[in-house]
């Protein structure tokens, strides 16, 4: 029985002794994946959406030459039409009919008068002065009836589109009848559309002309480049925003279409992290953790801004540690990590 008893308490002596020489495996620790710290510039972006319309120094109004009837409208709205192409035909009124008749009479006694007062003179019955005046009737009366033949008087006359352009907007209808000036449609030079957004006051200011803007159709996956043209310098006060006209790209988005513009306003320069690297504890302050001798390390973090999946903060950082950007919300200070991967292997 005491030998038993010896022999027990060795066993348990060596025991001990095994655990106390075995590493510590049972310290629970965390799976981790990083990626390097590193320092660069971060775009400062300033988002808005808007819609695409023409820039009003790339319209053109078409107003109806002369008083009359609409016979027929050859296009709608929207439509792309070239350049020569027929857009209104129109009819003169009873009045301008009865002014274009009573034009060519005028012309008709003018033309007259001449060849008689150049017969006269020729037989010295009638003086230089008198020949003069006959001929300056003629030539207004000539003028006028020549005006008139452009307004389209002397019958039915087409309108025809004066350059390749799109149909903004259309202001009559076959049947119509239109004063003289009256509008009839709109049009734009295709190369000539814009991005009209809204942008908060605050951020306006940040935003000048000839700023690189990377433009989304709402609905759309293809990215198209322009640049600001504008920046207002009031507030709309339909919306409370600050307007910015944005130049399209031709072919680019319709008339009418909705879109977002990214537009940057400068650079910023700190630490760039992944956003999902960057976290906030209990009172509010952001912070990262680090993976230092395997184990975590919180660094709280200023964060200047953000863009897009990444944070330009600015902090105590150390280069050297790899940065931790998944499981990192589970880490408390000095807690073990395990790498599932290299550090800077992963993906960013």
């Amino acid at each position: 029985m005491r030998f038993s008893f010896f022999v027990m308490l060795g066993i348990g002596f060596a025991s001990v002794a095994a655990m106390a020489a075995a590493p510590d495996d049972a310290t629970p620790s965390v799976l981790v994946q990083t990626t390097l710290v590193r320092k660069g510039n971060l775009p400062q972006i300033v988002n808005a959406f808007g819609n695409v319309e023409a820039n009003p120094s790339a319209q053109k109004a078409i107003m109806s030459p002369l008083s009359g009837t609409v016979d027929d409208v050859y296009v709608r709205l929207g439509d792309d039409v070239p350049s020569g192409a027929p857009l209104v035909q129109l009819s003169p009124n009873p009045q301008t009919g009865a002014a274009f008749a009573q034009a060519v009479s005028a012309l008709n006694a003018a033309n007259a008068s001449v060849t008689h007062t150049q017969e006269l003179f020729n037989e010295k019955l009638a003086t230089n002065q008198q020949l003069a005046d006959a001929k300056n009737v003629q030539s207004t009366a000539s003028a006028a009836l020549a005006a008139l033949k452009a307004q389209g008087a002397d019958g039915p006359k087409t309108l025809r589109a004066p350059f390749h352009a799109i149909v903004t907007s259309l202001s009559t209808s076959a049947g119509s009848i239109v004063p003289e000036g009256g509008p009839l449609l709109t049009l734009a030079l295709p190369s000539g559309l814009i991005l009209r957004v809204g942008v908060v006051p605050s951020q306006a200011a940040t935003i000048e002309p000839g700023a690189k803007a990377d433009i989304t159709p709402v609905g759309g996956t293809k990215t198209y480049v322009g640049k600001v043209l504008l920046r207002g310098s009031m507030v709309d006060a339909a919306n409370g925003l600050v307007p910015v006209e944005i130049y399209l790209p031709p072919g680019a988005l319709l008339v009418g279409e909705t879109a977002q513009a990214a537009i940057t306003t400068g650079t910023v320069q700190g630490y760039i992290v992944p956003h999902a690297a960057v976290l906030v504890d209990d009172n509010g302050q952001p912070y990262v953790v680090q993976a230092v001798h395997m184990a975590a390390k919180i660094v709280h973090v200023h964060v200047l801004d953000t863009n897009g999946n990444n944070d330009s903060v600015d902090g105590p950082l150390d280069m050297a540690a790899p940065l931790i950007i998944a499981g990192n919300y589970q880490l408390q200070d000095g807690m073990k990590v395990r790498l599932s991967e290299p550090a800077g292997k992963s993906s960013k």
